[in-house]
């Protein structure tokens, strides 16, 4: 269970702030539900209160673990040799357990891929979501603004390769 305040990673949506715990009424039917802000996107999102683990929401990682996951940009890719629907299936997985480490290497490996060929539009896709959401948790970690993480990461990307 989540308290107001704490900074969380929603997969497939990003990492965000608790900013309250509200009981609301829908279909007649009575159940709290986390507020979640988004900062990058500046939405609002509500969860159910007992779905967290059901959806893979987390609390978001701590900086050695961040920094951890950044190396990822700097070992090689995973296998591109796959066809194309097997790699988009691997990556979607990957994106579903909301894991930070899977997240880096989607990017990092959809990356790889996009300066050899031109990314399909599924890939294309995979690649700005996992982007997105991987920015979002470095700025919540790190305190930075979108703009801010999102260069970190292309620097961690740029020197790698």
């Amino acid at each position: 269970m989540f308290q107001i305040g704490d900074r969380i990673l929603y997969p497939m949506h990003g990492a965000g702030i608790i900013e309250a715990i509200e009981e609301k009424e829908i279909l007649g039917e009575k159940q709290d539900y986390y507020v979640i802000k988004m900062p990058i996107g500046d939405m609002h999102i509500m969860v159910p209160m007992g779905k967290e683990d059901d959806l893979g929401i987390r609390l978001t990682v701590d900086m050695e673990t961040l920094n951890k996951a950044m190396l990822i940009f700097h070992r090689e890719d995973s296998d591109s040799a796959l066809p194309w629907n097997q790699r988009n299936r691997i990556n979607m997985d990957k994106m579903k357990t909301g894991d930070i480490q899977d997240g880096a290497e989607v990017v990092r490996d959809l990356l790889g891929r996009s300066k050899i060929k031109v990314l399909n539009t599924s890939e294309r896709r995979m690649l700005d979501i996992a982007k997105k959401i991987l920015v979002s948790e470095v700025a919540l970690v790190k305190g930075f603004s979108e703009i801010q993480a999102t260069d970190l990461l292309n620097k961690e990307v740029n020197h790698a390769g």
